[in-house]
């Protein structure tokens, strides 16, 4: 909302502090990227077997579906340094704890804390960032510098710990690992506290933001794009295999679709101001509808990759316009707990969409499933045109 930064906060501190609080997000996101990749890698090694590998890597999302409403809510009444700096601790302690006993309990205590540590970090920046913000477009061109973060600590962390492993060893990669959310918070810690707003004593649950039909299109729309995400990074190696595809060539169809939403969002943030965001969510869910449809008409390797390319473009423009929204439309002490329902939304989708998806692709087949999901998201994208306006009507004015 706009209000939340003193008059004489120059837009220069602005982007000088957003550009802090980013790095140190990206530090932080990295570690738990680095542990989820380097935990079940020894777990294997160990001798563990594919059913403990996979609770491993579900332990990273469990924390965050039940303690992203009470993190949201502690972010809404401490701002933005408390939580981050309790999400630190908890990082940097559960992957140091990997480091001295790296043995099976102690990676799954890792990955719980490391998966809720960055849960409750990343609502705090999230509801920073949006605070920050002078006006509609400001707000835009901040979450869409924001969305990069994902995708520079998915490579970083990885890429780090992996080749640490290789030459030292896992111990000290997850030495490595606890040291960056320490890193992160050099720069957090010195984010500008925002104003915070008086937050009553409430009885009624969070999920009675559900009750403003704007809220619920929006939260909709935004499951919409994430279980696409879910299902295209679940269904194309399935897809791929089916057709007799290598496995360098599935990874290629899956890099063009990362390499597309990586530069979508690097060049978003010089669009922005000029998008309007109902109209964006619309045509990105549409066109992902579509797409969707198209994926199970494509004879070569060549037309999957294309398909996916454009898919990466569709479903990465919509997180940053989502976001926006929902700090226009959500009373300012509330913020927290809205990011919290989203994230919630997010993680309960990613663990059980894989699920649906494979019991789906046994009773329709893998083109069933793509073409259920594209009907599906071409139906649902006319929600999108109850958002025309919504945002405008809650924005305070002079924003």
């Amino acid at each position: 909302m706009a209000g939340d930064v003193p008059p004489d906060s120059s837009a220069g501190a602005r982007r000088a502090q957003l550009a802090r609080i980013i790095t140190g997000h990206v530090c932080l996101h990295a570690s738990m990227t680095g542990a989820r990749m380097a935990a079940p890698l020894l777990a294997l090694n160990q001798g563990h077997g594919k059913a403990a590998v996979g609770l491993l890597v579900a332990l990273f999302a469990l924390t965050q579906i039940f303690l992203s409403l009470p993190a949201g809510r502690y972010a809404d009444r401490h701002g933005l340094r408390r939580p981050v700096g309790l999400a630190v601790i908890a990082s940097s302690l559960g992957v140091g704890l990997a480091a001295i006993w790296p043995i099976y309990p102690v990676l799954c205590l890792t990955a719980l804390l490391c998966g809720g540590a960055v849960g409750a970090a990343t609502i705090a920046v999230q509801r920073h960032v949006g605070r920050m913000a002078t006006s509609t477009a400001e707000r835009q061109q901040a979450f869409s510098w924001l969305a990069i973060a994902p995708a520079a600590s998915n490579f970083l962390g990885p890429f780090t710990s992996g080749l640490v492993i290789d030459f030292a060893g896992f111990q000290a990669a997850f030495l490595l690992l606890a040291c960056m959310p320490l890193v992160g918070w050099t720069l957090l810690r010195r984010a500008r506290e925002l104003p915070q707003e008086h937050v009553s004593a409430r009885k009624g649950a969070a999920w009675d933001l559900m009750l403003n039909p704007g809220m619920r299109r929006l939260l909709l729309m935004n499951w919409f794009m994430t279980a696409s995400w879910d299902l295209h990074g679940f269904m194309v190696p399935v897809l791929g295999h089916e057709r007799g595809l290598s496995a360098s060539v599935i990874g290629s169809i899956l890099g063009g679709f990362a390499l597309s939403a990586a530069c979508v969002r690097i060049v978003m943030p010089l669009f922005a101001g000029r998008l309007q965001e109902w109209l964006l969510i619309t045509g990105a869910t549409a066109s992902a509808g579509v797409l969707f449809l198209l994926y199970p008409l494509t004879a070569t390797a060549l037309q999957m990759g294309a398909c996916s390319a454009a898919l990466g473009f569709v479903l990465s423009v919509v997180q940053p316009m989502v976001m926006s929204m929902l700090h226009q439309i959500t009373p300012r002490e509330r913020h927290g707990e809205v990011l919290a329902v989203r994230l919630i939304m997010i993680n309960a989708s990613s663990v059980g969409m894989p699920l649906v998806f494979g019991i789906a692709g046994l009773l329709t087949g893998v083109s069933g499933v793509f073409l259920a999901m594209g009907v599906i998201l071409a139906c649902g994208s006319r929600l999108g045109l109850g958002l025309r306006g919504l945002g405008d009507e809650h924005e305070e004015p002079g924003a």
